[in-house]
């Protein structure tokens, strides 16, 4: 795989860091939206597994994530931030005018991606959800009901059977290992009634990946949504024993193949 490069663009909310993993004589282009507390450059396996199946792959840091500006993990408005991918979105088609465009976002990452496919379904080929923080998630009411968010920051176990990737978690500097904040927390409330009030995404074919043991964003609450939001072109892949990160995971060789596979049958000839 090409070594990634990065650009710097102007956000809503200040600068973003924006990797690039070039592809010579691509396809179509994949749009990496990750999620919360980490950045781009964990989803560099998954970079290469897309550029090796034909895409330029892009991935922005959100506001407050990673290499970007802003105050850390904080999100004030997740419209903002969907605004951002947009403008990546944009850099992408400005290198590579024509191509189809593939969105794939993870766990909070997946609530920005739904929420960009109900404002800009039509600009998208493919829509692929991971884990994603959308529907009867029940996190943020208990957080807001507290007059004190706790400090217990996600635990590395669970975010995969790989305790690589708990140990890679927990040392990267990258990685907010802190609380989550309130003005975040009630942004999720907010974004996630607005998902589902904002309907459907019509004929844009959606794959939804969830392992059966996440315990972070647990499979039945993100059902609701998912069902929601898809126009009826969905297909699921649920894994058995899998946690929150299906990239990350012990199987995650099976977790490519399926994302490859549909987006073998989605993309132009």
């Amino acid at each position: 795989m090409a070594d990634a490069r990065e650009h710097t663009l102007t956000g809503s909310r200040g600068t973003l860091t924006v990797r690039e993993w070039p592809h010579p004589r691509p396809r179509y282009v994949a749009l990496l939206v990750h999620g919360y507390g980490e950045h781009a450059g964990r989803y560099a396996e998954v970079a290469g597994v897309l550029t090796a199946h034909g895409a330029a792959v892009y991935g922005p840091d959100h506001t407050g994530h990673g290499r970007s500006a802003g105050e850390r993990v904080v999100v004030e408005d997740f419209e903002d931030v969907v605004s951002d991918v947009r403008a990546v979105a944009d850099l992408a088609r400005a290198a590579h005018p024509g191509l189809p465009l593939v969105l794939a976002g993870h766990s909070m990452g997946g609530l920005i991606a739904a929420r960009y496919a109900q404002r800009y379904g039509d600009e998208l080929t493919a829509l692929v959800l991971s884990g994603p923080v959308i529907g009867a998630w029940e996190l943020p009411g208990r957080l807001l009901a507290l007059e004190e968010i706790p400090d217990t920051p996600i635990s590395p176990a669970a975010l995969s059977r790989d305790p690589a990737v708990g140990a890679a978690y927990a040392a990267d500097p990258l990685v907010w290992h802190g609380p989550m904040k309130r003005p975040t927390v009630e942004a999720f409330a907010r974004t996630l009634e607005t998902v589902a009030r904002g309907g459907d995404v019509g004929l844009l074919p959606v794959l939804w990946l969830h392992g059966d043991d996440d315990r972070l964003v647990p499979l039945a609450g993100s059902r609701v949504g998912v069902e929601q939001l898809s126009g009826g072109r969905l297909t699921e892949r649920i894994y058995p024993g899998a946690r929150h990160e299906v990239f990350h995971e012990t199987n995650r060789a099976e977790v490519f193949a399926d994302v490859t596979e549909f987006l073998d049958g989605v993309l132009p000839r």
